[in-house]
């Protein structure tokens, strides 16, 4: 038996029985067949994470593609999973270990830390697939993955241990970004950039042999305690004696050498620059390029060691105070001025980042790079917008080697052994339980684990089985398309493309759909501290879920750009779910006892007029999806069913429901209409189409659930062009005379006879019955107006309206003279501004062009009014 649609739609009345319909008919998961497989995979949540708008934007648009597949033929598969996120979850339970109990992850130590670590992802970790369930996402969820578990983790070692013995991971000392609040090493694309005033620091280094000194300008005091050089641009005429003599490193009194280096600005500072090998990217190329000694002297945790002499166990903020303190004193420093900067912060926690000689992992990237380079410069993988296309290759075409090592506990542990009899290295798929060179079983594993984008690199081929040659492998991968944030292009994108390119030999997907960031209503960053972050959960509570998912996809404009969230303009769209609610409550009411329908076999103009509409429909939202063109396919969605269906369909229906030779008819189109709109509309709102669906009797309903209803196509041979553009004819008529009446605050109950000339009278005189429902005319006759009435012209007819019947004739006579003075005083102001050069010729020319429009429409405003 088929539901019974309430008199008001209550989403969290139905939502929840809706969803677990879906998951007990099985529909989320594809079935084996001829069909071809569309492959979508979630980018993972991390366990940490509770859903916000972010979330509910990327998984809204998500699931109206694989919804939109689903329907279409396809096996459609959307593969879900959560991210272990090493170092973001660490720091979660590492606070709550400190909270509850007082203690660090070291009094615990490594096995115990990772155990709790474990007990917190099994308690709180799918907290989010749970809420990505309340958005109606309908992923196959028996297939949930997640980074670490037995499957990924056998592929991580299997990509490792391939990448080492081809030589394209090694172990090397190099400059790394180390965050020292988080205490591990960070890639490059792990760190953000933002400007903070920041000071520069005049420092006098003095000459070796007291003939002079050398000033060098510096944002970062602290650092010169690892001093090796001083370094000046060699066409800089001002240092050119200088050049191989020595100075004294102040505060330490080391000799170090005076060099000639194109790195130099001459322009920055005083144009000598202090070198300091282990603690920033470019003087560790330098001393690379003059065999500079490098000497380290902090720590991961930021603390100033034993090289750095009597300033050792100080932080570095404790270290730059003490350093600028000594230099004052000894008349060292020169000159403070402000110098505002960039400065890289850690992506996790914000603080800023420790550029450090450290001994880490790295993945070699140039080989890795070349294909995946190619792959898009070639169209195998397609960026949309295309203009990401430059910002993805840019990245990869000056890629650095990626350091892949991080200081933590929770994550892939690093799969390399030493032994400790014979000093073998070496990285195994297993645990070894010996050395492969000498048989010792003293081995030690290395303690770092591996950035959590390296498992997150392996996503789209890690999920479905990889290492092994599953079935699900062979059928799903290649996925199809990936849907994501531009802000993570970097970390997330490109390694997915070169990983998939190296271990499958397949690029993971044919198209990388990517779209801007969700800001408040005022273009501002959304945050919690802030006070202008928005949780979609109560905006699911407050509108139902289908209204969130529909103002959602209608931001996704195709610039790519970030996009403006107004909580109140969910308002709106529930707006429109209730009108389509009240809709299909009309005519399902009125569809009576009916076990099938069929389009009638005679239809009337307005019939014609609607199809042919809804042809369109089909066509242009089936389009602007293949497109990825979601916001478009929404707003025709919205369009058709508001204004077109709503407005003029139903209303007309009123009519010819009453008459028994139109009944059925009418009853069929509604229904032909109505379920063909729902089939369309129930990628973007799933939950009140399917609720709608199912009170449809059981011989209008095609299938057992609407998400996996056949898809509708267009036919050719329900478009009736000519009858729609005549259709067109006498919805200008209806418009232009609503729009008069309203004008002249004529009440919707007062009928009016029209007096109608037309070139298409057999048109108007046939279809008299649809002025009389929509426009207030009481009778329809043809020929010349009578005099004193109100003529309107429209595209097809001149239509009189007897104005003594509709109005009190001296009032109107009298508003009318003044709204027309009204506007000819408004007129001859605004002219005057137009014919002023000192306007004209300084305004912008888009503000003289809309002044200019503004006077035609008044010259046009003041022609109608006139007697």
């Amino acid at each position: 038996m088929p539901k019974e649609l309430g008199k008001t739609y209550q989403p969290q009345e139905v939502e929840a029985a809706i969803y677990a319909m879906w998951t007990e008919g099985g529909y989320f998961a594809p079935k084996k067949g001829d069909k071809p497989a569309y492959t979508i995979v979630i980018p993972p949540p991390n366990v940490t994470g509770q859903l916000h708008l972010g979330h509910a934007f990327d998984n809204a648009l998500q699931d109206a593609l694989i919804r939109y597949k689903r329907m279409d033929g396809y096996e459609a598969l959307w593969m879900p999973g959560t991210d272990h996120a090493g170092i973001a979850t660490q720091i979660v339970v590492e606070a709550e270990l400190r909270k509850t109990e007082g203690k660090s992850r070291f009094d615990l130590g490594r096995e115990a830390f990772i155990k709790r670590v474990w007990e917190w992802k099994e308690k709180y970790g799918n907290r989010i697939v749970e809420q990505l369930k309340k958005l109606g996402s309908s992923c196959d969820w028996n297939r949930l993955r997640f980074t670490m578990d037995e499957g990924l983790s056998r592929a991580v070692r299997e990509v490792f241990v391939s990448l080492y013995d081809k030589g394209l991971i090694y172990r090397g000392n190099r400059i790394t970004n180390i965050c020292v609040s988080c205490q591990t090493a960070l890639s490059e694309a792990e760190v953000d950039y933002e400007e903070q005033e920041g000071k520069l620091y005049h420092v006098s280094y003095p000459l070796s042999d007291g003939t002079g000194f050398l000033t060098v300008a510096t944002t970062r005091p602290e650092t010169m305690l690892g001093d090796a050089a001083v370094a000046v641009h060699p066409n800089d005429r001002r240092f050119a004696g200088l050049i191989g003599r020595t100075v004294l490193l102040p505060l330490m009194n080391r000799e170090i050498p005076v060099i000639a280096d194109e790195y130099v600005d001459k322009e920055f500072g005083t144009g000598c620059v202090k070198i300091t090998p282990c603690h920033d990217p470019n003087d560790y190329d330098v001393a690379k390029r003059h065999n500079l000694p490098e000497l380290l002297i902090m720590n991961q945790n930021g603390v100033i060691n034993a090289n750095g002499g009597k300033y050792a166990g100080l932080t570095r903020e404790q270290a730059r105070k003490a350093v600028l303190a000594d230099l004052e004193k000894d008349g060292l420093l020169i000159k403070t001025e402000p110098h505002p900067h960039n400065v890289g912060t850690c992506a996790r926690c914000h603080q800023n980042v420790e550029p450090m000689a450290s001994e880490q992992w790295f993945v070699s990237m140039k080989e890795l790079a070349a294909p995946a380079i190619a792959a898009v410069k070639e169209g195998r993988t397609k960026f949309v917008p295309e203009r990401f296309e430059k910002l993805y290759l840019h990245w990869i075409e000056n890629v650095r080697d990626w350091c892949v090592s991080r200081q933590i506990w929770w994550g892939h542990r690093i799969p390399v052994w030493t032994c400790s009899a014979c000093g073998n290295v070496f990285a195994m798929r297993e645990d070894p339980e010996s050395c492969p060179h000498c048989y010792s079983i003293d081995l030690v594993q290395d303690p770092d684990v591996l950035d959590t984008w390296f498992s997150s690199a392996l996503w789209p081929f890690s999920t479905l089985g990889f290492p092994d040659d599953t079935e699900d492998l062979r059928r799903f991968y290649p996925t199809d398309v990936l849907v994501t944030a531009y802000d993570i292009i970097y970390l997330w994108v490109a390694r997915m493309i070169f990983s998939g390119i190296e271990h499958t030999g397949k690029e993971p997907f044919h198209t990388v759909y990517m779209h801007g960031l969700l800001r408040d209503a005022n273009g501002k960053k959304m945050s919690k501290s802030a006070g202008n972050g928005v949780d979609p959960l109560e905006m699911i509570d407050q509108y139902g879920t289908d209204a969130l998912r529909i103002y959602l996809t209608s931001l996704a404009n195709l610039q790519g750009g970030d996009m403006n969230f107004a909580p109140d303009r969910c308002e709106h769209f529930r707006n429109f779910c209730n009108k389509l609610w009240n809709a299909s409550r009309f005519v399902l009411s009125n569809l009576g006892d009916t076990g099938g329908w069929t389009l009638p076999e005679s239809l009337s103009l307005p019939d014609m007029w609607i199809v042919t509409k809804l042809q369109g429909l089909v066509y242009d939202v089936t389009a602007h999806l293949d497109k990825y063109e979601l916001n478009l396919a929404i707003q025709k969605l919205i369009d058709f069913i508001w204004d077109d269906f709503c407005d003029w369909t139903i209303e007309l229906s009123k009519n010819q429901l009453r008459h028994d030779d139109t009944k059925e008819a009418t009853q069929q189109i509604l229904a032909y209409v109505l379920e063909t709109s729902l089939r369309l509309l129930h990628p973007f709102a799933p939950f009140i189409t399917e609720e709608i669906y199912q009170s449809f009797p059981d011989g209008l309903r095609g299938s057992p659930s609407l998400m996996i209803a056949q898809w509708p196509e267009p036919e050719d041979r329900l478009r009736f062009n000519h009858e729609a553009g005549q259709m067109e004819l006498l919805m200008d008529a209806v418009r232009a005379v609503r729009t008069r009446r309203s004008e002249m605050k004529v009440p919707p109950s007062k009928k009016a006879a029209w007096t109608v000339e037309t070139q298409h009278q057999e048109l108007f005189e046939s279809h008299a019955w649809v002025f009389k429902s929509l426009a207030g005319a009481s009778d329809v006759t043809f020929g010349a107006a009578a005099e004193g009435a109100v003529q309107i012209v429209t595209s097809g007819a001149t239509i009189a309206l007897p104005l003594a019947e509709l109005v009190d004739l001296e009032a109107e006579k009298a508003r009318l003279a003044k709204e027309l003075a009204s506007a000819q005083k408004e007129y001859d102001v605004l002219s005057a501004k137009l014919q002023n050069p000192g306007f004209t010729e300084k305004a912008p020319e888009r503000i003289v062009l809309a002044e200019r429009e503004r006077l035609a429409a008044l010259k046009e405003r003041i022609e109608r009014l006139s007697p």
